[in-house]
């Protein structure tokens, strides 16, 4: 089946589809208004408090320099030769100790480095010390190569979803973050701006018509749901938030809630996965119908969740196996201390990764079948013959093979 978004809505009688039109504005539009007002309510106002603090102190500079000579990993005291090449002092030469053995192990001869220059240490000769690597070539490299992939693969409409990816990342510098570090609800910055990054996300990668709309709504519902859930599950499962890195805010912003701040985490990061699934059912749903026409609702809906169930067992993991990745030094710290395994994944940070996960997955799973109810009753003319038993529909038939969207 290849049919593209306008082919599979022209297969709707006219009148039928403008009242699937209106229908459909009726529930988006509301919800497009809130997010709207949310936005302007809530928009940072006055100076903001990102870029406040200062990186260096009166009188340093970070300065680009080039490896001559490696240090040697096994020689805690070893220390590597670099040549400046900027800020004043190029072409000069100096020895410099890595900061730790794990990073004399990475530098090699010709890597490009940045050192700190302190003039104020003039009297104790260590004018230059080590600060971070140079990694502005690689990355670049690898943006081109990701870029590339996605144009070769889904062309246009993969540079579409890197715009509606770029303009949710937007909300997040833009909106998000200077919001939160002003003192207001970590619960409505989440429900405001996760919003604003959908509305986003999907009607720039996948354009504005009845198929995405459908999934914008499923999206909407997983998006409830999880909210909830993360206000719940971080509230009875007393999860502070107070990390190294949640300290470290607090220190900063000393009446912002680690907790909200926590739940307002828990939900971004849920976005990506909740939008590919609800994206792939409403999809699904249209080809079928689209291949169909004569299908009823409760055929289409069961022939959908067919795929739907597919995707709920990989997608699950997936989030699993990230969170994991993520929190991967975490865990190997924490499974030194003899304790129980369940002691361990309860334990602080661990506990937050396994909500995390959990929260996310419900969220994604629930929206799965709501998206697909919602893609059945608006794609199907409910006009076909419903005799088919579900041990018929489960079963891969030759007319309309099994396909997988995820």
């Amino acid at each position: 089946m290849s049919h593209s978004h306008s082919t599979v809505t022209s297969e709707l009688p006219e009148g039928r589809r403008r009242r699937v039109r209106r229908l459909l504005a009726a529930l988006v539009l509301p919800l497009l208004v809130a997010t709207i007002v949310g936005l302007v309510a809530l928009w940072p106002r006055g100076e903001s408090p990102m870029g406040s603090l200062p990186l260096l102190q009166d009188g340093t500079q970070i300065v680009s320099a080039e490896v001559i000579e490696a240090p040697d990993p096994d020689d805690p005291a070893s220390e590597m030769l670099a040549r400046v090449t900027e800020g004043g002092h190029d072409g000069h030469e100096t020895a410099v100790a890595p900061p730790h053995p794990s990073v004399a192990a990475h530098i090699d001869v010709g890597d490009r480095v940045q050192l700190l220059y302190v003039p104020s240490n003039i009297g104790t000769g260590t004018l230059y010390s080590f600060w971070e690597f140079e990694r502005t070539v690689p990355v670049a490299w690898l943006t081109v190569l990701y870029l590339a992939a996605v144009l070769a693969v889904a062309r246009w409409k993969g540079l579409a979803a890197v715009v509606g990816l770029l303009g949710s990342l937007a909300v997040v510098a833009l909106f998000i973050l200077p919001v939160l570090m002003l003192g207001s609800s970590p619960v409505l910055t989440a429900l405001v701006g996760s919003s604003a990054m959908m509305f986003l996300a999907v009607y720039l990668a996948h354009g504005v018509s009845i198929r995405t709309t459908t999934a914008l709504l499923g999206t909407f519902v997983g998006l409830a749901v999880t909210v909830l859930l993360a206000m719940w599950g971080t509230g009875a499962a007393n999860l502070t938030g107070a990390a190294e890195t949640g300290l470290m805010l607090f220190q900063q912003f000393p009446g912002i809630s680690l907790g909200d701040l926590l739940m307002c985490g828990i939900v971004i990061a849920g976005l990506g996965a909740l939008n590919d699934v609800t994206i792939t059912q409403a999809s699904a749903a249209w080809e079928i119908a689209a291949a169909d026409p004569g299908v009823s609702r409760r055929r289409l809906f069961v022939r959908t969740m067919r795929i739907g169930r597919d995707h709920i067992a990989s997608t699950v993991y997936t989030l699993a196996f990230a969170y994991v990745g993520t929190a991967l030094p975490l865990i190997m710290l924490a499974s030194l201390v003899e304790r129980p395994v369940a002691d361990t994944l309860l334990s602080g940070e661990i506990a937050e990764e396994v909500v995390r996960t959990l929260v996310s997955s419900i969220g994604l799973v629930l929206a799965i079948p709501v998206t697909t109810a919602i893609a059945a009753l608006l794609a199907s003319s409910g006009t076909g013959a419903d005799d088919e038993t579900d041990a018929e529909v489960s079963r891969p038939s030759s007319r309309y093979p099994a396909r997988s969207c995820g």
